[in-house]
């Protein structure tokens, strides 16, 4: 880990941004009000805009802007009703089931609204007793609305002054993971590779490019700046963005059968040699993400063009003296790496240039793919909340576990005397998820990070006196709190607990030890009531949901194959629906992992048929990888002499991709004769084949390299290879689902 870069990495991010965003956003009026003495009755103003500035999520800017308005209005509304409501006990209860039920069910509607209905209940969590406004109701949520005002007219004054910066964070942590994922694949080249542990890796660093992926989308097509009125800037960071998915497409078809590589390779350097290499591009990579955030031009590491020509002359020498005609498929796998490695290699260098936003680089800049197809969809029919309203729904479920929640920790601050109350319920929302294993994490985080942050708190509290340092390490708390909030809950739940206690110190320093002590209690109860309610009311256990997911990963490869392959068997390719197949391929294959990986966080009880899925993933994965390599020769070739040898290859595998879609659906088929099924031989290729190894051994190696037919041996065995791993994969997974229904019945 080379650390000044992952110090860049975290100064230049959008988490960072957000965090002094939201602390300066709070902080500035604080420092006014106490300046005029009236910061004590003018409190709910920065928690307004703390509270309404968490629902400020990466997207559009008409969507970020709409929120915020609907945000401010939702928040003023349910303090409102609280406020006045709050003297009544009964009606309070009735409030609980109302708002819980209702502000966790629009989590229906994506995570925009499901944010905003997760901070109205904060909001009416925090008005719930007297401590914030007293007998001035009104007046308070007038104040609370101001600061959340506040918190919009910053962010429309950001937007004007830098209207390309989110796009440049979030495009620049997407190179980043990039840089990650292929710094991973580089440890199948080294010697005794963790295949099950690379794998796995793999898989958790594909789920986060599918949501980073997802928000870029909505932002770069949804922004009219970007597709309609094209600056300089605007069309390099399209450019680069589109360059980024078929960067990231490649090196997901870059998948080899790596155990015949060591097998054949394993006594050369040459396996190692190329590891090395991969990892110098995943750093250019990397170093590419940090320029796009910065804004700077970024510089290369290293001089790829050498260290290339290093490969290529490995690779070439001992061709020269080892190849012969048995080991010559061996080196035609190894060759084709090589040959993914220039692509590669030509893509960093060019994304080196776009740096410079140059505008020669954006020069000739066409969309070639039409934005609404990559756009996350996403409706506000009333109908979607209605059709939901059953124990069938695991949001309703999760609506039902929240008002629960709420329902018993009311019940427990009224019982138990506490002087903050409310924490109970507010540790209630912020932990308690649609998914256990989530819930179940940040609960964890949450009681470890509210005893290290009263800890921390009680430290400085004690140690330190100046008041001005403390009010430093206040706002340091805070920058690390957002920050933090989405990407690492402990440190964050830790900086909030610090700055808090920090903030009650300012505002009555004698009643801070009670501060302490209600805040280590409060968390407890409320993490005790969190985690019984999550394990047993209408617990949702992904292994109830994987089926789904697995089906639509069979649909979207199925889809996929079908359009890649059409190319072969004589079919024109459009570009544009093979780009969202894709697309829709690796969110089903992301989609799928991600359950996966939730299961694994599951009560062993919950966690069925592991061994299965975890294989069935491990296929899935491979499916899409080799479908998409294919996918890169029918863009590039067109060997119609072929088609029809392909076209048989390509009606048996569709045909099994059908069988196993059939399985997942419970529908009877003829699924064991299938896979009893083999693929049709490649005649001509056998043929061409044959005649090529015959010129190796008869003429040599350096006299059968004039041959004609070497290049088009090297891509037909390639592509008619691709075509068996596909079948024997999706025969893999045929049997994989068949011992998961055996052992269902």
């Amino acid at each position: 880990m080379i650390y000044l870069d992952e110090f860049k990495k975290f100064i230049f991010s959008h988490n960072l941004s957000t965090g002094v965003r939201l602390t300066l956003g709070a902080i500035i009026p604080s420092l006014i009000f106490q300046h005029y003495g009236i910061l004590g009755e003018m409190i709910a103003f920065p928690l307004g805009t703390l509270i309404i500035g968490a629902t400020d999520n990466p997207g559009p800017y008409h969507r970020r802007r709409n929120a915020l308005l609907v945000a401010i209005g939702t928040c003023f509304v349910v303090a409102c009703i609280t406020g006045f409501l709050r003297h009544l006990h009964f009606v309070i209860f009735i409030e609980i089931i109302v708002f819980g039920m209702l502000f966790s069910l629009v989590g229906v509607y994506g995570n925009r609204v499901n944010s905003i209905g997760l901070i109205a209940l904060l909001v009416f969590v925090f008005n719930i007793d007297d401590h914030l406004s007293g007998d001035m109701v009104l007046r308070t949520a007038a104040i609370f609305a101001a600061g959340g005002i506040w918190y919009f007219l910053l962010f429309m004054i950001l937007q004007k002054l830098l209207p390309y910066k989110l796009i440049q964070q979030l495009l620049g942590e997407s190179f980043i993971e990039l840089g990650k994922l292929l710094s991973i694949k580089a440890g199948y080249y080294f010697a005794n590779p963790d295949y099950d542990g690379l794998f796995n890796r793999i898989v958790k660093q594909q789920v986060l490019l599918r949501e980073n992926h997802e928000n870029l989308r909505e932002i770069l097509f949804k922004t009219r700046e970007i597709v309609t009125e094209s600056t300089n800037k605007s069309r390099i960071l399209m450019l680069m963005f589109l360059d980024s998915i078929d960067l990231f497409e490649r090196i997901l078809n870059s998948q080899q059968n790596y155990a015949n590589l060591h097998r054949a390779f394993d006594h050369t350097k040459v396996l190692r040699l190329f590891g090395t290499y991969i990892i110098w591009l995943a750093e250019e990579i990397q170093t590419i993400g940090i320029a796009v955030q910065s804004g700077f031009a970024s510089q290369p590491r290293h001089d790829l063009d050498e260290a290339f020509a290093k490969c290529q002359k490995a690779f070439e020498r001992m061709r020269e003296y080892k190849m012969t005609h048995e080991n010559m498929e061996d080196f035609i796998m190894l060759r084709q790496i090589l040959n993914s490695l220039q692509d590669v290699t030509e893509r960093i260098k060019k994304m080196h240039r776009a740096t410079t936003y140059d505008a020669e680089v954006g020069k000739g800049y066409t969309l070639n793919v039409q934005g609404d197809n990559f756009i996350p969809k996403q409706e506000y029919h009333p109908r979607i909340l209605l059709d939901n309203l059953s124990l069938k729904s695991s949001h309703f479920r999760h609506a039902v576990r929240v008002t629960l929640g709420l329902l018993v920790g009311y019940f427990a601050s009224l019982f138990f005397e506490l002087g903050h109350g409310y924490w109970i319920l507010l540790t209630i929302v912020v932990i308690l998820k649609p998914a256990f294993s989530i819930t179940q994490k940040r609960n964890i985080h949450r009681i470890g990070g509210t005893l290290l942050g009263v800890a921390t708190g009680f430290m400085l509290l004690y140690l330190v006196k100046d008041s001005t340092a403390l009010f430093v390490f206040m706002m340091l708390a805070m920058v690390t709190a957002y920050s933090f909030l989405k990407i690492n809950y402990f440190i964050a739940s830790t900086s909030i607990t610090l700055y808090v206690i920090l903030s009650f110190n300012f505002l009555n320093p004698n009643h801070i030890q009670t501060v302490l002590e209600d805040r280590v209690v409060d968390t407890i109860i409320g993490s005790v009531i969190a985690y019984v309610i999550s394990s047993y009311v209408l617990p949702v256990w992904e292994h109830s949901q994987i089926n789904q997911y697995i089906k639509e990963a069979l649909d979207a490869n199925r889809k996929y194959f079908d359009l890649v392959a059409g190319k072969f068997a004589g079919k024109e390719l459009d570009i544009n629906e093979m780009k969202v197949s894709r697309k829709d391929a690796i969110i089903a294959m992301a989609n799928l992992s991600d359950n996966f990986q939730k299961m694994l966080s599951e009560p062993k009880r919950q966690r069925l048929n592991m061994q299965e899925y975890h294989q069935f993933v491990a296929t899935s994965h491979m499916l899409t990888s080799y479908i998409a390599s294919l996918s890169t020769y029918a863009q590039m070739l067109n060997y119609s002499e072929f088609s029809t040898e392909f076209e048989l290859m390509i009606r048996q595998i569709d045909r099994q991709l059908l069988a196993a879609t059939d399985i997942i659906e419970g529908k009877k088929n003829n699924t064991f004769e299938i896979t009893r099924e083999s693929l049709p031989q490649n005649q001509k290729l056998i043929e061409l084949l044959a005649k090529r190894k015959k010129e190796i051994k008869e003429l040599g190696i350096e006299k059968a390299d004039q041959s004609a037919s070497r290049k088009m041996l090297s891509d037909i065995k390639t592509i008619n290879g691709l075509f068996e791993l596909i079948s024997t994969i999706t025969i893999d997974e045929i049997k994989i689902l068949q011992k998961i229904k055996a052992a269902n019945t």
